[in-house]
């Protein structure tokens, strides 16, 4: 397949028109970012978003792929003097991966095999002549003509074996048979799985899988994942099963001569093909499948989950309080100022085994005094709900207006640990940084939450199960997107982040932050290009998504990007404005009477283009986050004691999962709003009703006080 019948291809499977494929594919091969090319290069891909490019990246690739592993299917085979037209052809013509491998596997080179084993005793052309033999014929006759002691074929069934593992091999090796099989397999298997019945650990979380089947083409991606699990801590067994006479009937069709006199050893011969060799390889590969398409799933659920944390809108201008919970060892605190630097650090004992409420309420009491604190964000760890009536109790009794948060600390403690928070703060111990952490996670999610691993940010479900390959491409690209996104201060974002920038290395990173703390903040972005390995491709992929605030060009605080300055000069100019009033109401009534489609051709843009353009001079130093709901402030608590059924809540989506949403309405444990609880209309996936952050109204549906687990649903009970 050549490169343009690989483009016609993807752009007949994605809908998107030939041209935009072509082009974007050149933008990719240039070495053009995905962000870079969604957003600055909108007139070429005809406004295609990132998902779009990433599809056409991904496809691209695949088949690629396929290419240079039908390349070299061909040579093999050709290598060994069996290569044909019509099998060149089928390779030529195969559409997946796993169609050249069925067409391979007759030449595969094999361990050691009863069929190879057979084949060095020279029984092979016995095999041939079975499977041909007319009615006249008879079969032992045949077989004892193969009689060799030296070869320890010592009678004429001992032929007869070894010709019928000869024609199983080759019957299993048949790529026909092998398709029809599995999709035979896939259309009427059931998925079965039982208890193992030992004397281990009854794990009740797969309970409802003790006995449990379910159709091939039906399980869903979650139940997969689950399943895989329980069998690899080795608590359930699975199989597929299918109605074996069935397939054995269609290979007697197919193989078998109704007149052949060797009739009985071939019905045994594919019994045997189809048990020993078929089966538990197509098995194999259906459960590789399920397991595939489950991962894609799982993936694609934690990194929209993913995405929506990192977006969520930060508090800015606030001091926070944050709190890392805990018994023995006593509650971490850290206070930050409006930017994130720490103030102060220390640690109280509120909880068990201490209990030393008085002193501590005495402590945060001066704390929250002393440096005017806005928020107390609480960390949802051990001691998260002991820790929130304490805090609770204590905003009671003060006078101040302050508020507290419960932030999702997963990944905390993975940050504390790390290099990176060791050399931000190098005399702080690790509970410690974890506190501080969690404070800077409600000040701005973004900037905190891109030091650590995004696979250990607790959004998604068996994040654990899938390829951690695959999930930390797709969680990196997510990261990637999200930052460009919302563009990053150069003057303060840390390497961490600046590194997920367009076109910005790891080390070019540090070089940036290495090059602010010896020259000085940035004044420009041209200044960005003094930058020791930050060259022209760099900067042109990563300027349009650095700011700088407050510098010498009002324009570097926008998404615009510098290539298209002069262009916003002249614009700026026909309107009698000056890049300075920008944000100003004149500017805004000015900028609003532009007709684009006019202006786009007198400045030789593209209306995308200029459109976007004009939204960055209408605001200005924009933070998209701010438009979002901002976070639920809490200044009392809840217990489950305090539900009933149908009162009606406000809360926070912390999680979307296949089967629906964890909703935290104050309580230790969030409450779930099962799938069936979203909308009285169908909904074909959560995804499409909530996102994580989102504040949503719900209803009290059902409460189990014993397993602290409570049922909400987003319809009234």
């Amino acid at each position: 397949m050549t490169l343009d019948q690989m483009l016609k291809l993807v752009a007949t499977e994605t809908g998107i028109s030939l041209p935009q494929v072509k082009r974007t594919a050149t933008l990719l091969e240039e070495g053009n970012t995905v962000p870079f090319i969604a957003r600055y290069r909108k007139e070429m891909t005809g406004t295609l978003d990132e998902n779009q490019i990433r599809q056409i990246q991904d496809r691209l690739a695949y088949l690629k792929n396929l290419e240079e592993r039908k390349e070299e299917v061909i040579r093999l085979i050709d290598e060994q003097g069996k290569l044909t037209e019509a099998l060149q052809k089928a390779i030529a013509e195969a559409g997946k991966l796993q169609e050249v491998e069925d067409l391979y596997r007759p030449y595969k080179q094999k361990r050691r095999t009863r069929a190879t084993m057979a084949k060095e005793k020279g029984l092979e052309p016995l095999a041939m002549y079975l499977l041909q033999l007319p009615s006249s014929g008879d079969p032992l006759k045949e077989a004892a003509r193969y009689i060799n002691e030296e070869k320890q074929v010592l009678t004429a069934e001992d032929a007869m074996a070894g010709a019928m593992d000869i024609a199983a091999e080759q019957v299993a090796d048949e790529p026909s048979i092998r398709q029809w099989i599995r999709h035979f397999t896939k259309q009427r298997g059931l998925v079965v799985t039982e208890k193992k019945a030992d004397e281990s650990e009854d794990k009740n979380v797969y309970e409802m899988y003790y006995a449990f089947s379910e159709p091939v083409h039906k399980i869903v991606p979650h139940r997969v994942l689950a399943i895989n699990r329980g069998e690899s801590e080795d608590v359930l067994r699975v199989h597929i099963e299918i109605d074996v006479s069935s397939i054995l009937q269609e290979l007697h069709r197919r193989i078998i001569k109704k007149t052949t006199t060797a009739a009985s050893y071939l019905e045994d011969m594919l019994e045997d093909a189809y048990k020993r060799l078929i089966a538990p390889a197509i098995e194999r590969e259906i459960r590789n499948e399920l397991t595939e398409m489950a991962e894609e799933q799982a993936i694609r659920i934690f990194a929209e989950n993913l995405r929506q944390l990192l977006l969520q809108p930060p508090l800015q201008a606030k001091t926070v309080l944050g709190l890392d919970p805990a018994y023995r060892t006593g509650c971490k605190w850290a206070v930050i100022d409006e930017t994130g630097k720490l103030f102060k650090v220390g640690v109280i004992y509120p909880n068990p085994p201490h209990h030393k409420v008085v002193e501590s309420k005495t402590t945060l009491r001066a704390i929250i005094g002393e440096f005017e604190v806005d928020l107390i964000a609480i960390g949802n760890g051990t001691a998260s709900r002991e820790t929130e009536e304490f805090v609770a109790d204590l905003l009671r009794e003060l006078d101040q207006n302050v508020s507290y948060l419960i932030v999702n600390e997963a990944g905390a403690s993975v940050y504390s640990a790390s290099p990176l928070a060791g050399a931000e703060f190098p005399d702080l111990d690790v509970a410690e940084r974890s506190a501080v952490s969690i404070a800077r996670r409600l000040q701005d999610p973004l900037a905190e939450l891109v030091k650590i691993d995004p696979k250990s940010i607790g959004v998604g479900q068996y994040q654990h199960d899938v390829s951690q390959t695959k999930l930390a491409d797709h969680l990196g690209a997510v990261v990637e997107s999200a930052v460009n996104y919302v563009g990053v201060d150069v003057n303060t974002a840390s390497p961490s982040l600046l590194e997920y920038v367009s076109g910005i290395s790891k080390q070019v990173a540090k070089n940036i932050v290495i090059y602010r703390e010896d020259k000085g903040k940035f004044r420009t972005r041209e200044g960005l290009k003094k930058v020791p390995r930050l060259g022209d491709k760099s900067f042109e992929q990563c300027a349009g998504f650095l700011r700088i605030r407050e510098g010498d060009h009002p324009l570097d605080n926008t998404p615009i990007h510098p290539e298209s300055y002069e262009k916003v000069v002249k614009l700026l100019d026909s309107l009698h404005l000056a890049p300075h009033q920008l944000g100003s109401e004149e500017a805004k009534a000015s900028l609003r009477t532009i007709n684009v489609e006019t202006t786009a051709a007198a400045l030789d843009l593209g209306v995308p283009t200029l459109q976007d353009i004009i939204d960055s001079l209408l605001r200005p130093g924009r933070d998209p986050r701010d438009e979002l709901a901002k976070p639920l402030l809490r200044q009392d608590v809840l217990t489950i004691q305090d539900l009933k059924i149908g009162m009606e809540l406000q809360g926070t989506v912390r999680n979307v999962v296949d089967f629906g949403a964890f909703v935290d309405i104050g309580l230790k444990n969030d409450g779930l709003v099962h799938i069936s609880r979203m909308s009285q209309q169908f909904v074909k996936h959560p995804l499409d009703v909530v996102a994580v952050g989102q504040i949503v109204t719900v209803w009290v549906a059902d409460v189990d006080e014993r397993k602290m687990r409570v049922g909400l649903s987003m319809i009234p009970v």
